[in-house]
């Protein structure tokens, strides 16, 4: 990996992120098109001609997920279990509760919270099965009281989606499962066909068809976020050990050749160390060749003078995943501002948070943390304010009223109040 100094970093980028979208947009249209006007059929046609699927029958049957749910390795539905716990318990301190308040006048305001109706989730498939996404995106959906959570996924060549993906559908409490994935899956959602429903939110990542696809049906309906390639940024000291820090960088670094991984120490020595380190590991990894491109193109180490340095480059940079490998992490945790998740400490590695802690893994990438959150209950309700005056209250207030609706111009906002006590 490619070792600078900040102090000589000049115009070179602390984090190289790139993502793939040349002449995606106007393919996504014509898809989005496709679909919104010729449904189910669509489908089935990008079924056969991206993923070489030829499909009798979108949805998932019921008998399809108990087979899913046999034929997956016991000890890994064990884990899946654990992981839905723990996703629960994290999740289900983030429930909102709705308020009111009274003035002295008799006036009542209020904040009530509602579930939307229906979620819809990507699930990636292809080069990886994730069974991971399905739990972080369906159970705060389901703990938010979503009357109907709906799935969809990439099929293979056979016609069927890998069984863990539909054993973490079974297990999180997913409605309706369809066979249908990329930007045809995007637009199903969002305008509904014969056989999928139309959804009020859509949320999980994608490759840069799926991203572009949520893009361009925002407004019809909400997503989460437009996610870019997985990226992580380590603060070490010169007390890490190199061979966790390697590992932790590979372990973004494996998932696609645009994925970013960053180390920022205050130890050159450390830094060092972990560069071979790194080579070392890459020679192991059975998704080498992708791991290795992500490194050379987005991999860096950047040697700062002090560790509070360090975290003032990772609040620039607001990376999606943030581990702090260092002595007394939370001494440091208050000086950090923009991150979607931070790792506490040496035995805390992303890859925990990605799958067991109960955290969300569906973070806001390529700078975003700095204003957006990671996927949450939030993400499944909305808020709606509410207010009662009794006649008594409005008529205190109904010339206060029009005095500030004519000063924008706006007679017919005025008279709104003003003549609910005009004499008849």
């Amino acid at each position: 990996m490619k070792i600078i100094k900040f102090s000589e970093l000049g115009n070179e980028k602390l984090l190289m992120r790139c993502a793939e979208t040349a002449g995606v947009a106007d393919i996504v249209t014509d898809i989005i098109k496709d679909v919104a006007e010729n449904g189910d059929e669509a489908l089935k046609n990008y079924a056969k001609k991206f993923d070489g699927a030829k499909l009798d029958t979108i949805e998932v049957t019921k008998e399809e997920l108990d087979a899913a749910v046999a034929a997956t390795d016991p000890q890994l539905l064990q884990v899946l279990r654990m992981a839905a716990e723990n996703i629960g318990e994290f999740h289900s301190r983030q429930v909102r509760e709705g308020f009111s308040y009274q003035r002295e006048n008799g006036s009542i305001l209020m904040q009530k919270v509602t579930p939307i109706e229906k979620a819809g989730l990507y699930v990636p498939g292809g080069t990886a099965s994730y069974p991971s996404t399905v739990l972080m995106n369906a159970i705060p959906a389901k703990i938010a009281g979503c009357s109907e959570v709906v799935m969809v996924s990439p099929p293979s060549k056979g016609g069927t989606i890998a069984a863990p993906i539909l054993a973490a559908a079974v297990i999180a409490g997913v409605d309706r499962v369809f066979k249908v994935g990329g930007a045809q899956a995007v637009a199903a959602l969002a305008y509904g066909t014969e056989t999928v429903p139309k959804v009020d939110k859509i949320v999980g990542p994608g490759n840069a068809f799926v991203a572009e696809a949520k893009r361009q049906v925002f407004g019809r309906v909400s997503i989460d976020m437009i996610a870019g390639p997985s990226e992580i940024l380590v603060i070490a000291d010169e007390t890490a050990d190199p061979v966790h820090v390697a590992a932790d960088l590979l372990s973004q670094a494996e998932h696609d050749k645009m994925a970013s991984a960053v180390l920022v120490t205050d130890s050159f020595a450390l830094a060092e160390k972990v560069s071979a380190e790194v080579e070392r590991q890459l020679n192991e990894l059975p998704r080498q060749e992708i791991a290795r491109v992500s490194i050379e193109n987005n991999g860096r180490i950047i040697v700062t003078d002090d560790l509070y340095q360090a975290i003032e480059a990772a609040n620039e940079l607001a990376p999606e995943h943030l581990e702090l490998c260092v002595d007394e992490p939370m001494k440091y945790l208050d000086y950090v501002k923009n991150a979607g998740s931070v790792f506490l400490g040496k035995y805390c590695p992303e890859s925990l948070g990605d799958y067991l802690a109960g955290t969300n893994h569906t973070l806001p990438t390529s700078g975003t943390a700095r204003f957006s959150s990671p996927l949450s209950v939030d993400d499944f309700v909305k808020k709606t304010q509410c207010i009662y005056y009794p006649e008594e209250a409005l008529k205190t207030v109904k010339d206060d009223i029009a005095l500030f609706a004519r000063s924008e111009g706006l007679e017919a906002h005025a008279q709104a109040a003003l003549k609910r006590f005009e004499e008849k």
